[in-house]
């Protein structure tokens, strides 16, 4: 959650109580609970919104997906992780273009440039 490991919440809460108080604190924290709470229901209200209006092909949307990083990941190197690696490669190079003999030219199509 954000970074934050156990001993940093320990700290955080050890200083909220000093800050505000033993009988202050369950206000700030039903407080801060109840804008979390309105802040979720924004973004999922945004997420909807912006599904409706891009329509049916756009159903399966996320925000996650708007990262260039996911993006990249998702749409590009999909059929990345089906590689088998311990699948031998094949040596046939049996189609490979042959090598030309020393000294010989390559061909060459007047009409391609």
């Amino acid at each position: 959650m954000f970074g934050i490991g156990p001993l940093e919440l320990v700290v955080i809460a050890i200083v909220a109580v000093l800050v505000f108080g033993p009988e202050r604190l369950p206000e700030f924290a039903r407080t801060a609970g109840n804008l979390l709470r309105q802040v979720r229901r924004m973004v999922s209200n945004a997420q909807n919104d912006l599904r409706s209006e891009l329509g049916p092909e756009f159903a399966d949307l996320e925000l996650q997906d708007l990262n260039p990083r996911n993006f990249v990941r998702k749409h590009l190197l999909e059929g990345a992780d089906d590689f088998d690696d311990d699948k031998p490669v094949s040596t046939d190079f049996a189609d490979a273009p042959q090598r030309l003999p020393a000294g010989a030219k390559p061909p060459y199509d007047p009409e391609s440039t």
